[in-house]
C-alpha cells in the first residue's frame, strides 16, 4: 500500500517537472493560453450581465418564476411596450442633456487649468496638481447636505440668497463637473505640455492672445487628449447613479434622467422585472454607439498622453 502510494507521489512529480520543462522550453504557449483563459474571464464577466437582461425582458411577465439562463418565453414588443408605459425617450434625452452640459463646463474649464498645469513653470506645481487631483477622490455623500442647502436657496452667499435650482440640470452639473474636473485637467495637462512653445509664440507674435492661442492653436493640435477627455465625462455622467437620485425629480418635467425612468416600473405591489430590463438595455444602447464609434480616438489618446516627449 505505502509503495503503490510512493509511486503515485513519483509520477504526479514527474508529470509536474515535465509540465513545468516543457513551459520554460515554449514560454509563448503559456502566454497564450493566459490570454484565452482571461479574456475569456473578462468577457464573461463583463458580457453576461447585458445578456442576462436581454434574457430577463424577453421573458413574459407570467413566466419569470421559472427562468432559466435562456429565455422563458418570447415577447420581444417588451421594448415597445417601455415607451408606452412611460416616456422613457424624455428619460434618455435629459441624461444626453446634462451628460453634455457637463461635458462642456468641464472642458472649458478644464483646458485652462491644462494650460496652466501643463505649459508652465512654478513652485509648488507638482504638490497643487497633486491636491487637485485628491478632489476626485472626495465621496459624493459627504457633499450631500451642504449641497442640498446651497439648492434648496438656504444658503446666503455675500449677503444674496443663492438661487434655487434643485430639480434642474445645475443641481448634478456642479457637483459632477466639480469631482470630473481634475481628471480632465489632468488628462489636458498632459496632452498640452507637449506642444511645442514655437507654435504659441508664433500665434502670440499674431497678435493673439494666450486664452486665444489656446484655443485655436493648442486645442486643436490636442484633438485626440481633448476628445477622450469630453467622452469619458459623457460617460461618466450619463452613467451617474447618486446626484441624479439625490437633486432631480422622478418625472421628465423635473429633469429626471434613466435612472428615475427604470424605477418607475416598480409598484407599490408589483414590479415589471421584465420592462426595467428591457429599459435598463435602451438606456445602454446610447453610451454603446459612442464607445464603438469614439473607441479608436479614445485609445490613441490615452496612449499618446502616456508617451511624453
Amino acid at each position: 500500500m505505502a509503495k503503490g502510494q510512493v509511486t503515485a507521489d513519483s509520477e504526479s512529480n514527474n508529470a509536474i517537472e515535465t509540465l513545468a520543462q516543457r513551459m520554460l522550453q515554449n514560454p509563448e504557449s503559456v502566454y497564450r493560453v493566459l490570454f484565452y483563459v482571461f479574456t475569456g474571464f473578462f468577457l464573461w464577466m463583463s458580457l453576461f450581465p447585458f445578456y442576462w437582461l436581454m434574457v430577463l425582458s424577453l421573458t413574459p411577465m407570467s413566466n419569470l418564476s421559472n427562468m432559466g439562463l435562456v429565455p422563458n418565453g418570447f415577447n420581444p414588443s417588451v421594448f415597445l411596450t417601455v415607451f408606452e408605459t412611460v416616456p422613457f425617450h424624455h428619460y434618455i434625452f435629459n441624461s444626453m442633456i446634462i451628460a453634455g452640459l457637463t461635458t462642456i463646463v468641464v472642458l472649458f474649464i478644464g483646458s485652462i487649468g491644462g494650460y496652466v498645469f501643463g505649459r508652465y513653470e512654478f513652485p509648488g506645481r507638482t504638490v497643487l496638481m497633486l491636491g487637485v487631483l485628491v478632489i476626485s477622490y472626495f465621496p459624493p455623500a459627504s457633499f450631500l447636505i451642504p449641497l442640498f442647502k446651497l439648492f434648496t436657496g438656504n444658503v446666503d452667499l455675500f449677503g444674496l440668497q443663492y438661487p434655487q435650482i434643485y430639480y434642474t440640470p445645475g443641481a448634478v452639473v456642479f457637483p459632477l463637473s466639480a469631482l470630473i474636473m481634475p481628471l480632465v485637467i489632468f488628462i489636458l495637462a498632459t496632452f498640452y505640455g507637449q506642444i511645442p512653445d514655437g507654435l504659441e509664440d508664433a500665434a502670440r507674435i499674431e497678435g493673439s492672445t494666450r486664452i486665444g492661442a489656446l484655443f485655436r492653436v493648442i486645442v486643436p493640435l490636442s484633438a485626440p487628449g481633448v476628445a477622450t477627455a469630453g467622452i469619458l465625462t459623457f460617460i461618466i455622467v450619463y452613467n451617474e447613479f447618486f446626484f441624479s437620485y439625490m437633486f432631480l425629480g422622478s418625472n421628465p418635467q423635473e429633469w429626471g434622467v434613466i435612472l428615475q425612468g427604470i424605477l418607475r416600473f416598480q409598484g407599490t405591489r408589483a414590479q415589471a422585472y421584465n420592462m426595467m430590463a428591457a429599459a435598463s438595455l435602451i438606456g445602454v444602447l446610447p453610451m454603446a454607439a459612442v464607445v464603438a464609434l469614439a473607441q479608436d480616438k479614445v485609445v490613441s489618446g490615452l496612449t499618446q498622453g502616456a508617451l511624453k516627449e
